[in-house]
Formats: structure tokens, sequence, C-alpha cells
């Protein structure tokens, strides 16, 4: 564990120290709070102390934003080469994997807590539910993580930080998008089976307040898979090197 908090300390520092970090908190800060409060269905136009209209921006912004900080988490590392040198101090690949996961999930964590004076504006203004607050957040968090996966796993497959960008839009597009058009296009089971893949569908039950295993399940497992065939990948490499 002690490793894994070391390359994770040390690629946080990264992203900071190139600029990356402050680049990614401020675009997001700035367009969930420009039509958070400002512009379209803003706050004060649904004339309701709900953070709902951030939840509804977030979902998208994060779906972006998430493929531009992961792309080069593995892709410059099989560019430059480096990753092979990592892999040969005495840190194995699933540390390496895990490492650079909790990194970027701190990264996306500190640029929703920049959010929270949007919370304790809005509860100062009228009577929040603090409950559906809390679980838009907390569901924030998971489809972070899951789509950070995604990106780690797409990083792993090439040495192209553009080519890991696009590979990570267009799987999380199955997710985001695609799955949720396909349950309205089937009945029954089938339909039943493309609702629960979307990620929409678990997004907006914990936006809602609540709180559903099943929600929980899916998230996790979309994460753990996403992490075990990214090691997959690395050890594969690493062993033919």
């Amino acid at each position: 564990m002690q490793k894994i908090w070391i390359l994770a300390k040390k690629e946080l520092a990264s992203y900071f120290d190139s600029l990356i970090a402050y680049i990614m908190i401020i675009l997001f800060l700035g367009l969930s709070g420009f039509f958070t409060w400002l512009f379209g269905s803003s706050i004060f136009l649904i004339d309701q102390a709900s953070l709902q209209v951030f939840f509804g921006i977030s979902y998208w912004t994060l779906f972006f934003f998430i493929p531009a900080i992961t792309m080069r988490t593995l892709a410059e590392e099989n560019r430059s080469g480096t990753i092979e040198l990592l892999s040969t101090k005495a840190v194995s690949d699933r540390e390496i994997i895990i490492g650079k996961f909790l990194s970027n999930f701190l990264l996306v964590a500190i640029a929703l807590a920049c959010t929270l004076p949007y919370y304790i504006t809005i509860a100062m203004l009228g009577d929040i539910d603090h409950g559906a607050t809390i679980g838009g957040y907390f569901g924030l968090l998971l489809m972070s993580a899951m789509y950070i996966s995604i990106g780690i796993f797409s990083s792993s497959l090439t040495s192209n930080q553009i080519v890991a960008f696009l590979i990570a839009l267009l799987i999380g597009l199955f997710f985001h998008i695609l799955f949720d058009i396909m349950a309205g296009s089937f009945t029954g089971t089938v339909g039943g089976i493309f609702d629960y893949l979307s990620a929409r569908t678990h997004y907006e039950s914990l936006s809602r307040g609540v709180f559903d295993t099943r929600d929980l399940i899916y998230y996790f497992s979309i994460i753990f898979l996403g992490l075990v065939l990214s090691e997959t990948i690395l050890s594969k490499r690493n062993w033919q090197h």
C-alpha cells in the first residue's frame, strides 16, 4: 500500500507541475459554474434550492475531461519507455495501475471539492435536499472512477495519447449514451439489460439520493474490470520486453 501511495502522490504532483491539474480544475469550474448559475436552466430560473442542474452539467463535462487527463497515464510511459524502468523498481504491475488510478481519482475529487461553495450557497438560499446532494456528489465520484478505469485501460493499449483519448471516448460513449438509446429501442429482457448497462440510469438514481446496491455493483464491476484489463495489458507488454 505504501508503494501505491508513493506512486499516486508522484503522479498527482506531476499533474500540478505540468499545469494539467490547474487547467482541468479551472475549465471544470468555469463550465459547471456558468451553466449552473448563469445560462439556460440555471438555478435562478428553476427557482429551486437544488444542485440538479450542476449534476446534469457535470455528467457531461467529466465525460470529456477524464479521458483528457487519463490519456497520458500509460501511453506516455509506453512512448518514452519509462514504464519498463518503473516495472524494474520492485513495483508490481498492479501497484502501478492502482497508483495511477488513485492519482487521477484524487484529481477529480479535488475538482469536485472546489464546487462545495455551490452547495453551501444554495443551502443558505433555501431548503436544499441534503440527501440528494450527497447522492449526486457520490454518483459523480463513482462515475468518474468508472471512466478513469476505462481511460487507463485505453492508455495501456497505445503509446499515442490522442489515440488513447479517442479510444476512451469511444468506449465511454456506449455507457454514456448508446446503451441508454438501445434501452429505449428494445423491450423486455433485452431492454432491461441495456438499461442496466447505461451509466445514466445509475447516476440519476444516485443523484436523487437513492442508494441502491445495484448501482454500486454496476460501478465497482466496471472499475474492477477496467483495472484488471489494464494490468493484463501492462503485464503482457512487460513480458514481451
